[in-house]
């Protein structure tokens, strides 16, 4: 039996993982849908908690002052405010204004509520089934991020001449075995 995954499948994966995110994430009513993503992101790590301004920019990979921008933009729409960490009054941390927390709230609670719409047409078994693969999924994904999987994934290449569909490009074979 050939066990190398291949193009198509890491396509239906691709494929199925979108259209359920597409499914489960879209939300109307959002305030903060029309952030851009690095807001949404720095706004989704600080539901967690207050964080460092440079713990930030290193998580989100951009340079102190593009996140001093970013926390410029989210305090203007009061979705974070500065506050300083500890004794150390030089240290900037972020965190979530009472608003911004509520948004957040609002958006678990509501991804939440349409994940639980979908598992109810789910018999028990099947539920369990769709946890145990999730729980896989993640697994690899860490897998693959990790510090190897990284030098070798992270780069891809053109395969041959075969044009794959606007701009696709086949993975590198090693980045494809991580998958």
């Amino acid at each position: 039996m050939d066990e190398t995954v291949t193009w198509e499948q890491a396509k239906e994966v691709d494929s199925w993982l979108l259209a359920m995110g597409r499914h489960l994430l879209a939300m109307g009513d959002d305030p903060v849908a029309e952030l851009p993503v690095a807001q949404l992101r720095v706004c989704g790590i600080l539901y967690g908690g207050p964080r460092p301004m440079s713990a930030l920019s290193r998580e989100l990979g951009v340079s102190l002052s593009a996140m001093t921008q970013i926390a410029d933009r989210l305090g203007r729409v009061r979705l974070v405010s500065r506050v300083a960490e500890g004794s150390d009054r030089r240290v900037r941390c972020l965190q979530l204004t009472r608003r911004g927390e509520e948004i957040m709230r609002h958006r678990e609670n509501t991804r939440v509520h349409r994940v639980w719409a979908v598992l109810e047409h789910l018999a028990p078994k099947q539920r369990q089934e769709v946890l145990a693969a999730l729980k896989m999924l993640t697994s690899a994904c860490a897998a693959a991020n990790g510090p190897r999987a990284r030098a070798a994934g992270n780069h891809r290449r053109r395969v041959g001449s075969r044009r794959r569909g606007r701009g696709e490009s086949r993975p590198a074979t090693s980045a494809a075995k991580a998958l």
